[in-house]
């Protein structure tokens, strides 16, 4: 008995195939995604504690997915929700008073390896966990209105404030991926993979991502240090050891390419000294290694004035002692720089960008000391 082909049994394979992955994609994009033109909160009415039927909708932060629908409620009241993909890692939004990360007040939400959600309020009083206080901060809540919601793999924070104008300096970000819950204890956050801060408008739904205060400041410090320190200084080294065969000039191109190296870094390290006046940052270890450098570069600065003649005998002492320190400078220098690019949350392309230069520096340098000992 012959059995019926259904409509889709009777086009040919290769449209079959095309159109179950069609059918893929649509149901992959229903689930996964959330926009302001192809929206799932509808389907969470029953579980928000307030009414969503007429938030204002803005895509805030599009290389996260963040997407933030917001309203104003009542003479001093605002509603929010926040969306963003369930990627185990926890979320923030933050309210900040100047534009930065340091004084503001964020609401903060993850889902647990058991599927338990929270939500919780910090005062983010600096940058290292301990100083990320939970249960702090002055965002007021209503009774009985806040909840944490984990839906087709997104995350929705909805909550309500209690303030006649919400700050338009916004902070927001994300935990790293695959990230522990905190800890029922002491909900103490771990660092977070990604951030931004947006001067958002309320009116319009329009933002725009800032500049943390002091960010030049900040860029500037690092180039110099990076510049000085970390490659004129390798560079002059080079030219000493494997161009001595080009006469005295080795020795104007070394001392010239060093002491611009030192009065770069610094004009690096000073610049570093203001930015710690001006910020709330623990860079303890990132500074006390940034006095050993400079106290190094000093020592270097008198040796060369001190610098014995070739005929004396302690010449060869002095040999030693200059090589070494510059040495030592050179390695406590490339450390600093890869370790103040961490502080900073500089992202991937600083460390690739002084990595290649390392990269070519350490191949040069190799090749041209196997050339000395194939000419010895």
């Amino acid at each position: 008995m012959m059995k019926k082909k259904t409509l889709i049994m009777k086009l040919p394979s290769h449209l079959r195939f095309l159109l179950i992955l069609a059918s893929l994609h649509v149901i992959q994009s229903q689930i996964i995604q959330d926009s302001c033109t192809t929206s799932s909160i509808e389907n969470l009415n029953a579980q928000i504690l307030f009414d969503v039927s007429s938030l204002s909708c803005s895509n805030v932060w599009s290389s996260e997915g963040f997407i933030l629908r917001y309203s104003q409620a009542g003479p001093s009241l605002w509603s929010f929700v926040l969306s963003a993909p369930n990627t185990n890692s926890y979320v923030a939004m933050g309210f900040s008073p100047n534009g930065g990360m340091i004084g503001s007040s964020a609401v903060v939400g993850w889902v647990s390896g058991d599927s338990s959600a929270t939500m919780r309020r910090y005062y983010l009083g600096g940058k290292t966990p301990s100083q990320v206080l939970a249960d702090q901060g002055n965002l007021q809540f209503p009774p009985n209105t806040s909840s944490i919601i984990s839906f087709s793999s997104q995350m929705y924070l909805a909550f309500q404030l209690i303030t006649d104008s919400p700050s338009r300096r916004l902070v927001f970000a994300v935990g790293s991926r695959n990230n522990q819950a905190p800890t029922q204890s002491s909900f103490r956050l771990t660092a977070h993979r990604n951030q931004i801060a947006v001067g958002f408008n309320y009116a319009s739904g329009e933002g725009s991502q800032v500049s943390y205060p002091y960010s030049d400041l900040k860029r500037i410090h690092g180039i110099l240090n990076a510049v000085g320190w970390g490659v004129l200084l390798p560079i002059g080294v080079m030219i000493a050891r494997y161009l001595r065969h080009v006469g005295r000039l080795w020795l104007y191109a070394h001392s010239s390419i060093q002491l611009s190296g030192f009065i770069i870094g610094l004009a690096g390290i000073i610049t570093g000294l203001i930015l710690n006046g001006r910020i709330d940052i623990n860079v303890a270890k990132h500074k006390a290694i940034g006095i050993i450098i400079i106290t190094l570069g000093c020592l270097q600065v008198i040796a060369i004035l001190i610098r014995p003649s070739k005929d004396s005998k302690v010449r060869k002492y002095w040999n030693w002692y200059h090589h070494n320190v510059g040495r030592l400078l050179i390695l406590f220098a490339i450390f600093n720089v890869f370790y103040g690019i961490y502080l900073a949350h500089a992202g991937s392309e600083w460390n690739v960008t002084y990595g290649v230069f390392l990269g070519i520096i350490v191949t040069v340098a190799l090749s041209l000391e196997l050339r000395l000992l194939t000419e010895d």
